[in-house]
């Protein structure tokens, strides 16, 4: 019985076209469709399973059907193929007679050594070819693809990141992602782009370096969040356009964020921080909260589209 056609809206049309036309042009760069994964005697799931058997001393078959996802019959014939060049051998587990447990021999992990180094070779060929910029947003847009389509979006969280000042592109990224993020998470209009470049416009050719800094903390190599000290007088400094990620949300950057920007302040001579924000932001307020600040005032204001409670929040240092 034939499956019923799945009914596309055109913009559904327009993103099933794209996935399929990168996937042709990802799987030519990176030679899938030639008779040999990297030109081996290995197909692509073959060096799979190798790489898998390679992670640890010996794997059960059950499980290594678990984690490749292919059908029991067709990793039999696999292993069938891999028995008779004497690349694994199997036994039944010593824990469980029903379990069959499979290892790489000696000739099977050099064998998966040759493959590893003749990946590693074309993969550094491909990044050779693009500058420092370039492979960033390779890199970046790589995570982006592997966290959206890993069960949902909830991938395994990366588990550290560092703080650094803004670099090449890093400014236009608060002003990008402070845009699209806000308008994503809490419907806010082009106002609110407009004020954030605004505030890093003033950073950038006004700063004082002694008594104004930024940070952006990077996750794998990719911006995952952002926070700026600035004077607002000779005695208050004001902790300006703190954003997370909401895919690096949970690791503690932004109270860390907040901990550098007091840090700076301290050092620099200020007396005290000030900043501004909307009490619809309540992530960002527990943060402030956790870190000592204290609520200053409040009133109603219509701005970025919506009616807004802001806030002003103070702490000594």
């Amino acid at each position: 019985m034939a499956t019923p056609a799945v009914v596309m809206a055109d913009e559904d049309v327009g993103a099933v076209a794209a996935v399929r036309a990168f996937n042709r042009f990802y799987t030519n760069v990176i030679g899938l469709l030639r008779a040999g994964y990297l030109d081996s005697p290995y197909s692509l799931t073959e060096a799979r399973v190798l790489f898998e058997l390679s992670r640890q001393e010996e794997t059960e078959a059950a499980g290594l059907r678990r984690s490749l996802g292919i059908d029991a019959g067709y990793l039999s014939r696999i292993l069938a193929r891999f028995d008779a060049e004497k690349l694994t051998v199997r036994q039944r587990s010593a824990a469980d007679g029903r379990r069959q447990v499979i290892r790489l021999t000696q000739a099977g992990r050099s064998a998966f050594a040759e493959l590893d180094a003749l990946q590693t070779d074309q993969t550094a060929g491909l990044l050779a070819r693009l500058g420092e910029p370039e492979r960033r947003q390779l890199v970046e847009a790589m995570r982006v693809v592997r966290r959206v389509l890993s069960d949902g979006g909830s991938a395994e969280r990366p588990r550290s990141y560092l703080l650094r000042p803004p670099g090449p592109g890093d400014l236009g990224w608060v002003v990008s992602r402070h845009g699209a993020l806000y308008a994503q998470e809490y419907g806010w209009d082009e106002t609110f782009e407009h004020l954030v470049a605004r505030i890093v416009t003033d950073y950038a050719t006004d700063r004082d370096p002694e008594r104004e800094a930024a940070w952006i903390a990077e996750v794998d190599g990719a911006p995952a969040g952002c926070v700026f000290c600035m004077r607002k007088d000779s005695a208050t400094a004001q902790l300006r356009l703190l954003l997370v990620e909401p895919w690096a949300r949970g690791l503690g950057i932004g109270g860390r964020l907040v901990e550098e920007c007091l840090r700076f302040a301290r050092a620099a001579g200020y007396q005290q921080i000030t900043l501004w924000t909307q009490d619809c932001l309540t992530a960002a307020r527990r943060i402030y909260q956790a870190a000592g600040f204290r609520l200053a005032g409040q009133g109603q204001h219509h701005s970025f589209g919506h009616d807004l409670v802001e806030q002003t929040w103070t702490r000594s240092l």
